[in-house]
């Protein structure tokens, strides 16, 4: 049995956590305590709040001390999350795999190596056999969940996607930094300029109609310039929850990368 530890509970490191529990690994994923990541319809995110969430039919529960992760390991009827020191994490299961999902766009990594027989690299600033063993590339395009095993992924090009002819302009970034309240969920229909939440008394409002894809879960602390809100245009058709296609692309990739270690 392969015991993976991904850094990062956002869409993508969710959707690589589903991946590999589908498939047959013993998961754990780890992130800070109370993470600020807005798309959490896509993501385990809610369970370091509630305990527990569930993701395209699979459960996440978040271990409430270091006790707890040995046996979750052993059982695998969840994908485990932590939020325990990940040196603490490593030294206590020494896993076979550790995958950096945290997708830190303008943030050269650490490097890894060494804190798992095979590191795998998420997003830009990841290069092959320097700052991790393999990298597999998260930028949109025909190349989007190949797996790099010399060489680096491509920089981070700062534009998302277009959705319905929108993209940047879905988004509300922070002014300042603070504790996020709302009392808004993922799914709600909002309408342009209608307030979303604050954080202090500043007040985030819709940039445009839609039904909200992203919002940081209340409480959680927000740092300047995090993005918080995200709005999804196309009304009834919107995905706001389940795996989206760029991180499934990702995850399939990261599975290939440690094929040849569960052989």
């Amino acid at each position: 049995m392969l015991l993976v530890l991904i850094r990062g509970a956002g869409d993508v490191g969710s959707a690589v956590a589903h991946a590999l529990h589908e498939s047959g690994f013993a998961v754990l994923l780890h992130d800070d305590p109370r993470p600020s990541h807005a798309r959490r319809g896509m993501s385990f995110t809610d369970a370091f709040y509630d305990g527990v969430a569930t993701l395209a039919g699979v459960v996440g529960k978040r271990a409430r001390d270091a006790s707890d992760l040995p046996p979750m390991m052993q059982c695998r009827r969840a994908v485990a999350l932590t939020d325990l020191l990940i040196s603490d994490v490593v030294g206590l299961l020494s896993p076979d795999v550790l995958v950096d999902a945290r997708m830190r766009k303008r943030i050269r990594p650490e490097s890894q190596r060494g804190l798992a027989p095979l590191v795998v690299g998420l997003g830009p600033n990841y290069e092959a056999g320097a700052n991790a063993d393999v990298v597999v590339e998260t930028a949109w395009g025909n190349d989007l969940g190949t797996v790099i095993r010399s060489g680096r992924c491509r920089d981070f090009e700062g534009e998302p996607q277009l959705i319905a002819g929108h993209a940047r302009d879905r988004y509300v970034y922070s002014t300042c930094e603070g504790e996020l309240t709302t009392t808004l969920r993922i799914g709600d229909v909002v309408s342009a300029g209608q307030e979303v939440a604050r954080i202090g008394t500043e007040i985030l409002r819709a940039p445009l109609s839609g039904r909200l894809r992203g919002l940081t879960h209340a409480g959680a602390f927000i740092t300047l310039g995090a993005k918080v809100v995200e709005v999804d245009p196309r009304g009834p058709t919107a995905q706001v929850h389940g795996l989206g296609d760029r991180p499934r692309r990702i995850a399939y990739g990261v599975r290939e990368a440690i094929g040849n270690l569960a052989r």
